[in-house]
């Protein structure tokens, strides 16, 4: 009862054996991420069109209920930047951002995508994301990061931008440059010359509660803001209230295409987050089902505290695990961190400016854009560079749900490609040993006027059936002495009825012209099939063989006087 319990609450594989050593590496990692978490929560609830309280909500409410549910002990769950981005992009038509029609459609949509996420965890289909290739994820998160960086833009000249796509977004910049506010302008590079200055000195440093103290504090004492520098002004305290989603059937019926796209891609972030740090440690797995068990249940319970949709941030996770984190102890710390905000400090944001969130925001995003990535993609595979690039492209200039349709139809449509067209190699032997290759890739190979030898590298099914005659139909046309076709089937894990059927279909067809069909390495399974549809028997087992020399040596005794000296000589035993 007690393992069972475990698998549904995984904290208690943990907790109740939690070492008093830990503590400290714990309470240490949990106050630098509840200090990062501060500047961040805010940062992206503002780039999601949420007052930016809402992105604390979301944090402290999330951090605790994925440490009892989840399976990583280093994951900090959370406001991100991709997911706020979608959140905009998608609610932007519906509502006006920061009204309570919008907050209410944010709410509704954190509670639809937990739903979503519990619901693909309880069936298992936590599978799906592997359908999401790296090229995609990278070409995504890149155009993203750029899309993100650009919405700020507005934000840090302090002038008004209209549209979503990073093309307007650059035409409007130009026609309004000549507004830009330059305390505002000059007050966010300042902000940014901070938060990378600091990071060159340490990672260690809070670069981002850093920035926000000190801009604060040059505000309230430069009276910064009764000279156009746009401040929070008003920060609500205290703890959200709990209540129920705003739920409408309607709303929820327009809200579903966004929620699918959320719940796949926070889940996406998460488990590639989550797997990443786990390969440090070998104390414990990541359990994908789990995973989205757990990140469910924390969008389902951020959305009764009036908190925004989170997922897993790869950022706060690896400065989580850097700074010693050992459990989910941790993320406790850094929910009472954010508590602890919550209930007395709020009031210090009143004169946070506007420039340096969107500073942070910017500084935050940078690393996202994978350029290194698509350096090598385009030396070592042109195929998963058109992923990348049609991704980002497409995400750049449609915009967001069009970006990963895009990356994941292109990639299914080159994994059926390749299904459809395997490699398929001619092989000739190597001189003096029983070893045959590829004649396309070793030169001085030992090959035979008589004799066809085709080695398939792939499952033969529905798909690539056609494939393989097409192969040795052409071989045959193009030399007419070919009298026995050996076919090498050692990758052959399997077979369907289509490929049975064409197996049968291409025996006969080369038997009625005189050519014989011979199949080596064949693995049990395989066997097993061709033997229920009568391809063994009997009066065929000549034609199977264990090794492709086995069936050379037997066609050449077959072939010439002398076979017996030659398998003397070879010390072969034909089968």
């Amino acid at each position: 009862m007690y393992s069972l319990m475990q698998k549904f609450l995984p904290v208690l594989s943990w907790l109740p054996e939690y070492k008093k050593e830990n503590l400290s590496k714990d309470f240490f990692a949990g106050i630098t991420i509840g200090i990062m978490l501060i500047p961040q929560g805010m940062a992206y609830a503002l780039l999601a069109g949420l007052p930016p309280i809402y992105g604390l909500y979301a944090g402290m409410v999330t951090l605790t209920v994925y440490t009892i549910l989840g399976t990583s002990r280093q994951l900090s769950i959370g406001p991100v930047a991709m997911d706020s981005l979608i959140l905009a992009n998608g609610l932007a038509g519906l509502a006006v951002a920061g009204t309570n029609e919008y907050i209410a459609l944010a709410v509704l949509l954190a509670m639809m995508v937990g739903l979503l996420q519990l619901s693909m965890g309880f069936f298992r289909l936590g599978f799906l994301v592997n359908f999401i290739s790296n090229p995609v994820i990278s070409g995504f998160s890149s155009a993203a990061a750029i899309i993100i960086a650009f919405s700020q833009l507005k934000h840090l000249l302090g002038i008004t931008v209209e549209g979503e796509k990073v093309h307007e977004i650059i035409i409007n910049i130009f026609r309004n440059i000549n507004d830009t506010h330059l305390l505002t302008f000059g007050l966010g590079i300042f902000s940014l010359v901070l938060l990378f200055g600091a990071r060159k000195i340490s990672n260690k440093i809070p670069s981002g509660l850093l920035t926000i103290i000190v801009s604060i504090l040059l505000v309230y004492f430069f009276h910064l803001h009764e000279s156009g520098v746009k401040i929070l002004m008003e920060v609500p305290s205290g703890l959200p209230p709990f209540e129920m989603p705003d739920i409408n059937k309607s709303d929820m019926l327009t809200l579903l295409p966004l929620a699918l796209t959320l719940a796949f891609v926070s889940f996406m972030e998460s488990i590639a987050s989550a797997k990443t740090i786990q390969m440090k440690h070998k104390d414990y797995q990541v359990i994908p089902n789990q995973e989205l068990i757990a990140l469910g249940a924390s969008n389902l319970a951020t959305s009764f505290f009036r908190g925004m949709p989170v997922a897993g941030s790869f950022t706060r996770s690896a400065l989580n695990n850097d700074s010693g984190a050992k459990t989910g102890v941790s993320s406790f710390i850094s929910a009472l961190v954010l508590l602890i905000v919550l209930l007395f400090f709020t009031s210090g944001l009143y004169y946070l400016p506007y420039t340096v969130l969107a500073a942070i925001i910017i500084y935050a995003v940078a690393k996202l854009v994978n350029i290194r990535l698509a350096k090598k993609l385009w030396n070592n595979s042109r195929k998963d560079f058109i992923v990348f690039m049609a991704t980002g492209f497409a995400t750049l200039f449609i915009d967001i749900e069009a970006g990963i349709t895009t990356g994941v139809l292109i990639s299914l449509g080159l994994l059926i490609h390749g299904a459809s067209y395997p490699h398929i190699a001619e092989l000739g032997r190597i001189p003096t040993t029983r070893i045959f290759r590829n004649i396309e890739r070793f030169q001085n190979l030992e090959t035979y006027e008589s004799i066809l030898i085709v080695r398939f590298d792939a499952q033969l099914f529905f798909a690539n059936a056609h494939t393989l005659l097409e192969f040795i139909e052409t071989r045959i046309r193009q030399r007419p002495s070919i009298k026995h076709v050996i076919l090498e089937a050692s990758a052959i894990n399997g077979l369907d009825a289509t490929a049975v059927d064409m197996l049968i279909d291409m025996n006969n067809d080369l038997k009625s012209r005189g050519i014989e069909l011979y199949m080596v390495n064949v693995k049990g399974m395989v066997r097993d099939v061709l033997e229920r549809n009568g391809l063994i028997h009997e009066q065929s087992t000549q034609y199977y063989f264990l090794n492709t020399h086995d069936a050379v040596s037997y066609i050449l005794g077959s072939e010439f006087k002398d076979f017996t000296e030659y398998v003397l000589q070879t010390n072969i035993k034909s089968e």
